[in-house]
């Protein structure tokens, strides 16, 4: 890859300062529609990250990515945590099968988004996180032999954040939002909502260093 782990202090930090700057928004949007916690489990798994900060940037990629993954699935708790942490340790085992460069990378990706769909027993369309990170791996797949890495960065936030806008006007089939059935149309997903403030975050990180 163009990058390598040692950038995970820096792309943790902007995670979680991009969190902390939007929690009040999130918390709104899933008081809303959903049980209220969502930034708060959030940044329970984060801090932990934080805290091994300097461990994780000596480790390779695959290693990385399993620790992340099995830290927020330890820490943070709920469904959310599962899932966030299921996208990290399947991005981790995907990397037998395929080479860290960009379509390798496209490939890992789209394995561990189809994890989560399996581990969610969701799919995009049903106003969660899915319906920004299947957008954003589709994306990540068409620009996948793109040589400006500029633009491939410009076509991921693009896909993230037209994603997350898309759930506003969905009815949501999946936890407690769903129980609202159609009072919940209008409203954006608050797990959607992170998903593109950390992709969203990454990138800019990313498009300050390469």
């Amino acid at each position: 890859m163009t990058y390598s782990a040692t950038l995970l202090p820096d792309l943790i930090k902007a995670i979680a300062d991009t969190i902390d700057a939007n929690a009040e928004e999130v918390t709104a949007l899933d008081q809303a529609i959903g049980d209220g916690d969502h930034v708060i489990n959030l940044q329970r798994g984060i801090t932990a990250l934080l805290g091994q900060v300097e461990e994780l940037s000596l480790l390779d990629w695959p290693g990385a990515w399993q620790k992340i993954g099995m830290t927020l699935m330890s820490t943070m708790g709920g469904a959310s945590g599962s899932l966030f942490g299921t996208l990290f340790v399947a991005m981790s085992k995907a990397c037998n099968q395929h080479a860290l460069d960009s379509q390798g990378f496209a490939e890992i990706f789209n394995e561990a988004v189809n994890a989560v769909k399996k581990r969610g027993r969701a799919e995009a369309g049903e106003k969660t996180m899915l319906d920004v990170l299947v957008p954003v791996a589709d994306a990540l797949t068409a620009a996948s032999a793109e040589s400006d890495l500029g633009e491939v960065l410009k076509k991921l936030a693009t896909a993230a954040e037209t994603g997350v806008e898309s759930t506003r006007d969905m009815i949501a089939t999946k936890g407690r939002a769903s129980f609202l059935e159609e009072r919940s149309r209008g409203h954006i997903d608050a797990g959607a909502k992170t998903s593109q403030l950390m992709i969203c975050a990454v990138i800019d990180r990313l498009v300050k260093v390469r």
